[in-house]
């Protein structure tokens, strides 16, 4: 397991990145296309982490049949860069409820450095799971023919799978914990403000304080959209508690290895001094 000593806030003299996809899921370039341009960026940590396998059809997930792969491939370019770059094998793990997420023992026996837990899939009202991450087009789509366009249903859902899977542990790093706001504000742009949002995202956050674990500001939707994940407004919420946080780019692509991390960690001072 990594240790995360050197991952505290505002760590900016440490240039790391812990969350990436590649080949493996639904990245956009190979482990090596990554790992060179991270070190021809100037990164000392680097971590892969793929989404993880699922019980159903998902292209974005890795198949359960390239885990040894994919781990081979770390293990073969933490070789690589032994001495210039410390490299981690890690997976965004799908919670999809108490039967699948990062407590399950098939996550828990991989040797894995670390494991970010997130929620991309949701289940309607009969019972159906569906993902609710996407563009905005299709949740839109979704909302109509998966959840009868109840968006308050959707919105409580994915916080309630949240904070499941913050209480079932198996991971260190929470990731992008309320982006399902970019897709619901889509819908209704007052959404943040709504009670099933603010309810959901505040329950989760002081769970998150309780348990310790770090959270992620996602950084890479900013420049297209303006939006970290969780919003800047959440931060202060974090402060002061203890709760370590890491600036993560969630790169898919090499030339977005950095992406907006240098506006996240300049806006994590000015929260630190207000």
């Amino acid at each position: 397991m990594a240790s995360f000593d050197f991952f505290h806030e505002l760590r900016d003299d440490i240039p790391y990145n812990l969350h990436s996809h590649t080949q493996f899921c639904d990245g956009r370039a190979s482990m090596e296309e990554m790992a060179a341009a991270a070190m021809a960026e100037g990164f000392s940590h680097w971590g892969f982490s793929p989404h993880s396998p699922v019980p159903l059809t998902s292209p974005c997930n890795m198949a359960a049949d390239n885990v040894t792969a994919y781990l081979s491939e770390a293990e073969r370019l933490r070789n690589i860069y032994r001495g210039r770059m410390k490299i981690y094998a890690a997976m965004e793990i799908d919670y999809l409820g108490p039967d699948w997420g990062p407590s399950h023992p098939f996550f828990t026996s991989l040797p894995l450095d670390y494991r970010i837990g997130s929620v991309h899939i949701i289940p309607t009202q009969d019972g159906n799971r569906i993902d609710v991450d996407g563009s905005p087009a299709r949740f839109a789509q979704y909302l109509k023919e998966h959840f009868h366009n109840d968006l308050d249903y959707v919105v409580s859902t994915y916080f309630k799978q949240s904070l499941a899977m913050v209480k079932a542990g198996g991971f260190e790093i929470i990731g992008h914990l309320d982006k399902l706001r970019l897709n619901a504000s889509a819908i209704r742009h007052d959404i943040e403000s709504s009670q099933c949002y603010r309810t959901g995202v505040e329950t989760l956050i002081h769970e998150i304080i309780l348990t310790g674990i770090t959270v992620e500001i996602n950084t890479k939707h900013y420049e297209a959209t303006g939006r970290f994940f969780p919003a800047p407004e959440l931060w202060q919420m974090l402060r002061g508690t203890g709760v370590p946080i890491v600036v993560n780019s969630d790169a898919h692509h090499p030339h977005l290895i950095s992406a907006s991390r240098t506006e996240a960690i300049r806006m994590l001072r000015q929260t630190a001094g207000a």
